[in-house]
């Protein structure tokens, strides 16, 4: 392939007017990490991608969240006490479909390792895996992923890390073109003060012949009339960071406009698809151990969200062509292949300055 762009930004396509952090991804939130382990082997193509919200005791410390499900055709764990509870308590992993089980394990152990009254004293541990299916370009039959990688996918967490055909971005497909993992941020500013949101995604989704450009352009790419005609089977997880104080009703009113990134980009969220967003603030932190019968937060002044809403709809949108311009292409299973989405778009050579 062409050397191409490394960043949708660095290909023009920038997305919305709002400025974004200095990296332009989900850690520009402070204390936000992302590690990867990538799996490569004859047909295996996959991996474990890592989201630590700050650097503490998540179990102890535990980050206001919501989740909110687009379309719910998928396997992830954790949601239902997400949704309950409003909060998060042990890292957020990215997988394949069939490895949710073994990462929900590894969280398990991290969590009792760091916290020895799981299960016994206290309340137990709410791991929290989201998957999309990597089948095409990976052999999923074959469970590569295992607790250690899991586990070197959250050592290995930093501020930098790896975008496209990472960690569990490795075999994944976007609008039948190589997608995987991709980040954007918005600065806020509020009161005097910076924040940011981050969004992160692991982009599966999009039929073939659908993906459209912030300047409107239609990208049909190499499928064939069968592929066009194709159901929509395909998934995406959003992760959305910030550390504006926000209740986790707030929450999930900001990580709903998600959908809003997803539609200008051409997807219609198909009966096959599984599209699910979760979010999460550094600025509202519950402490397990509380003893208080009452406590005290502070949360945005809702007449100030639509600045979040917007944020949220471009980053999500810029987050996917991100995964796109990263990935590359690849072959995988089987021989299977999926072409770099730059290369339908610059199909003469490499994008010049």
């Amino acid at each position: 392939m062409s050397e191409h762009p490394a960043r949708a930004r660095d290909a023009g396509l920038a997305c919305g007017d709002l400025p974004t952090g200095a990296l332009n991804g989900i850690t520009d939130v402070p204390g936000v990490r992302v590690g990867h382990r990538t799996l490569i082997a004859r047909n295996i193509r996959t991996g474990v991608t890592a989201v630590i919200p700050h650097a503490g005791n998540l179990y102890r410390k535990k980050p206001v969240a919501a989740v909110h499900v687009l379309n719910g055709f998928g396997k992830s764990a954790g949601l239902v006490q997400v949704e309950e509870l409003g909060t998060i308590e042990t890292p957020i992993l990215l997988t394949n479909t069939l490895s949710v089980g073994t990462c929900c394990t590894a969280l398990v152990r991290h969590a009792v390792e760091h916290n020895p009254d799981i299960g016994r004293r206290t309340a137990t541990a709410n791991p929290l895996v989201f998957e999309c299916n990597d089948g095409y370009l990976n052999d999923i039959q074959a469970l590569a992923v295992t607790e250690a990688d899991a586990r070197a996918a959250i050592d290995s967490a930093s501020p930098q890390f790896d975008v496209g055909s990472a960690g569990a971005g490795c075999g994944m497909s976007t609008f039948g073109f190589k997608g995987g993992i991709g980040t954007s941020s918005r600065r806020i500013d509020l009161d005097g003060g910076n924040y940011h949101l981050g969004v992160l995604v692991l982009s599966n989704f999009g039929r073939p012949g659908d993906l459209r450009l912030p300047d409107g352009r239609l990208i049909a790419g190499p499928e064939s009339p069968a592929d066009r005609k194709d159901t929509e089977k395909g998934s995406i997880i959003v992760i959305a960071a910030t550390d504006i104080p926000l209740s986790d009703r707030q929450l999930k009113r900001v990580i709903r406009r998600s959908g809003v990134g997803l539609a200008r980009l051409g997807s219609f969220w198909g009966h096959g698809s599984g599209d699910i967003a979760l979010g999460f603030t550094t600025g509202t932190i519950l402490s397990h151990d509380a003893t208080a019968a009452l406590v005290g937060c502070r949360i945005l002044n809702e007449n100030r969200i639509d600045q979040l809403f917007e944020a949220m709809a471009d980053a999500t949108q810029e987050a996917v062509l991100d995964a796109l311009v990263a990935a590359g292409s690849m072959e995988g299973r089987d021989g299977h292949h999926r072409p770099a989405m730059l290369d339908s778009l610059y199909p003469i050579g490499p994008v010049t300055s």
